[in-house]
């Protein structure tokens, strides 16, 4: 028994080793035979090739790509989906371009992968509009299209999916709720209309309540000082979105900031009607989150809203054949797309004009030098009010600086507050300046938030420099430390390296600053600030008050301020820009356009020298005089818009093998126009923030420099052509270095 059990035991035993050994041979021999390949799946019978763009950001990659349109998919693969594709050994999404019946690649052509969304977000008007984008910035379709459709939001698509659905079932049934009707045009002639002031503006709404009127309607309007609500920018911004609603056609206006997007909102409400739940526009921001901009966007796409108003993205929204593209200030940089190709929202809006036959509206308070290049050469019109209607809105500009009030104040040219302004300031608090009927509140416009920004030695006047990465210094409050502005590090025992003082003064004061020394020489007067790290006010009362401003952030004042200070003129037009001058007009006409007009005792004090045009141009309340005037000295220096640019800048190596690769006669497609000039490249200054410093970023960065091309604007398109091509061919071969390549860049230098 015993002999059995060990024989049965050991039997057992053999077994259990021999399965394992089985199965190893088994794999083994399986190595040797491949797996039967799957079936491929059929493809469509009606135009089986799908013509793709993908999602990927290489310049020698920006075209469309064939793949076959399985079966399964013939019915959602339609032509605007969001599609996913095999493409350089992973998935990527991409844009189904169209589906095509015959191939143009001889070989085999991958399937699709899937179908992410069958919502068509992407219509050939909108794909053309991005294809001229690209092309007109030196850029790729892929970039654009980045810019021009958001993200999608599945649960948002399917929800305004099933809320179409319904909507659509119960306009067809019985009782069914009636369509809403286009809105009445605007009476061109009523004399409390917005545009009534302006002698062309009744013929624009005329055109634009004309449906097949608004092709070759362009116009560069300059927007009069209003404290009137119905008589404001965002009411005549509506009221000609009116016009073009009400011949059926759509409306995109397009805005710097929330702010600005906030006012035109109500101005629109007020002019459409419209409820929650039917709302007759739509506002396009960032803040608004994922869902309810997509939501927004494709209320537009599908057609259920004809108007829209937002900002920077907002300029490729897809407003169904649209009558009025407007854009407000379009001399603000948040026009300017800080994203590759780096389009401008007034060229954007300028290209679609001409594309699809709507009426082009450029509005502002002051006037660029390119949309003073638009009305001088004829291809827009000038809207703008009589002389005696603009002297009559506007309000009365003082600068301490001339001859008179330097008699009465010998401080006058030189002071931060001279006389003049405190005595501005005190009058309009307390109702006493001339024409005035009751006292009001005083915006004071600083140029910069903070407290002191920028320091110098009181000794040397050397600037003050941190030791440990040299930043610029600047206080944060009253009792603060020396701190960097770059690093952050506190430096309580500074000494010059200069003259070995150690004594501060200010060379920049910031609104917080500002703030604490007109508390003290106002006392019992209220004091608001706005902009910088205290928020930004949307409003303010009528009501006797001091309110601090950054430029760009001054709230809206019941009745219109009593009065305005615009401090620290010369901290914006000695900016070593091309645009200071235009900025520095810009920031001042938007500020004094909230002050009361002249005859009801508005009074703006605007603190910089007297006789430089700029300030000339405010106190005459004439900004396309100073518009011709520095379109006139730009032409004449070859700048922008005088002359097309194009700036490349990036890791030093690079940039010389993009030039190398412009200035090659050997591919048409990269050469440069007969005319370019080279200008450059410079060495850029390194940058000294401790995240470029060698023990921080481990090691030294490599030297980057900037070249500049100009052409003549006959021959900017051959210049953005050869760029794409000379970034295709180096995107190919897989050169080191990526160079940052702008057209029309905002700032040249």
């Amino acid at each position: 028994m015993a002999a059995e059990a060990g024989e049965g035991a050991a039997g057992e035993l053999a077994l259990d080793v021999a399965v394992p050994a089985q199965v190893r041979a088994r794999a083994a021999a399986a190595k040797g035979r491949k797996r039967p390949p799957k079936p491929p799946e059929p493809v469509a019978e009606v135009e089986p090739v799908a013509r793709v763009v993908v999602d990927v950001p290489l310049p020698h990659l920006d075209r469309a790509f064939e793949y076959a349109v399985p079966a399964s998919m013939a019915e959602t693969a339609r032509a605007g989906v969001r599609v996913r594709v095999r493409f350089a050994g992973q998935d990527v999404e991409g844009f189904l371009l169209s589906r095509e019946s015959v191939a143009e690649h001889t070989g085999r052509l991958a399937p699709l992968r899937a179908v992410v969304s069958p919502e068509p977000v992407l219509d050939p008007e909108l794909l053309g509009t991005c294809r001229a984008v690209a092309d007109r910035w030196g850029g790729t379709l892929a970039d654009v299209l980045r810019l021009a459709v958001p993200r999608r939001h599945a649960t948002t698509e399917k929800t305004t999916a099933e809320r179409a659905a319904a909507r659509a079932l119960d306009d067809d049934g019985a009782g069914a709720r009636p369509r809403p009707e286009r809105p009445a045009a605007p009476d061109p002639r009523d004399p409390a209309g917005p545009w009534a002031a302006y002698p062309a503006g009744p013929a624009l709404l005329e055109r634009l309540a004309a449906p097949t009127a608004t092709a070759g309607v362009r116009a560069v309007w300059t927007a009069l000082p209003s404290r009137e609500p119905a008589q404001d920018w965002p009411a005549a911004l509506a009221a000609a979105a009116q016009a073009a609603l009400s011949a059926g056609r759509g409306a995109l206006i397009v805005v710097p900031d929330h702010r600005d997007v906030a006012r035109v909102d109500a101005a629109l409400t007020a002019a459409l009607g419209g409820t929650r739940s039917a709302p007759r526009h739509v506002r396009l921001t960032a803040d608004q989150g994922p869902a309810a901009r997509y939501a927004a966007w494709l209320a537009l796409r599908r057609g259920h809203v004809r108007v829209a108003v937002g900002t920077r993205a907002a300029a490729l929204a897809p407003v169904a054949d649209p009558g009025l593209l407007a854009v407000w200030d379009d001399g603000d940089d948040l026009h300017a797309e800080p994203h590759a190709p780096y389009p401008h929202v007034r060229e954007v809006l300028a290209l679609r004009a001409e594309r699809t036959g709507a009426a082009l509206l450029v509005g502002g308070h002051s006037r660029t030098a390119e949309a003073q290049r638009w009305v001088e050469s004829g291809w827009a019109r000038a809207v703008e009010a009589p002389r005696e209607v603009v002297r009559s809105a506007s309000p009365r500009v003082l600068v301490p600086g001339d001859d008179v009030e330097a008699e009465r104040d010998p401080s006058a040219r030189s002071a931060r507050l001279p006389s003049l302004a405190f005595r501005t300031a005190q009058a309009a608090l307390a109702g006493r300046l001339q024409g005035q009927t009751r006292p009001g509140p005083v915006l004071v416009q600083v140029p910069r938030r903070g407290y002191l920004l920028t320091l110098r030695c009181d000794h040397c006047r050397a600037r003050a420099r941190c030791r440990r990465c040299s930043g610029p210094l600047q206080l944060t409050g009253a009792d603060s430390h020396p701190v960097c502005r770059w690093c952050g590090t506190d430096d309580p025992t500074w000494t010059c390296p200069q003259c070995r003082g150690d004594q501060l003064r200010s060379a920049v004061v910031g609104a917080r600053r500002t703030a604490e020394e007109l508390g003290r020489a106002f006392p019992g007067v209220p004091v608001k600030t706005s902009g910088g790290g205290a928020g930004v006010l949307e409003a303010v009362d009528g009501e006797p008050a001091l309110v601090i401003s950054t430029p760009g952030a001054e709230p809206v004042a019941e009745g219109g301020y009593a009065a305005a200070l615009l401090l620290d003129g010369w901290a914006v037009l000695e900016r070593e820009e091309l645009r200071a001058a235009e900025e520095a007009l810009r920031r001042w006409a938007a500020a004094a356009a909230l002050v009361r007009p002249q005859s009801a005792g508005g009074a703006v004090v605007l603190l910089a020298a007297a006789g430089v045009p700029p300030v000339e141009a405010l106190v005459r309340w004439d900004p396309a005089w100073h518009a011709s005037r520095e379109l006139s000295e730009r032409r004449e220096l070859g700048l922008p818009p005088g002359a097309a640019f194009a700036r490349l800048d990036g890791p030093a190596v690079a940039v010389d093998a993009l030039l190398a690769a412009l200035q090659r006669t050997d591919d048409d497609r990269a050469a440069l126009p007969p005319h370019a000039e080279v200008l450059g490249p410079t060495p850029l200054e390194p940058d000294r923030r401790p995240s470029a410093i060698g023990d921080d970023a481990g090691g030294p960065a490599a030297p980057r420099s900037f070249a500049l091309v100009r052409v003549p604007l006959a021959e900017r398109a051959a210049l953005a052509r050869a760029l794409q091509g000379a970034v295709a061919v180096r995107s190919a071969r897989k050169e080191a270095g990526s160079v940052r390549v702008q057209m029309d860049p905002e700032h040249v230098v």
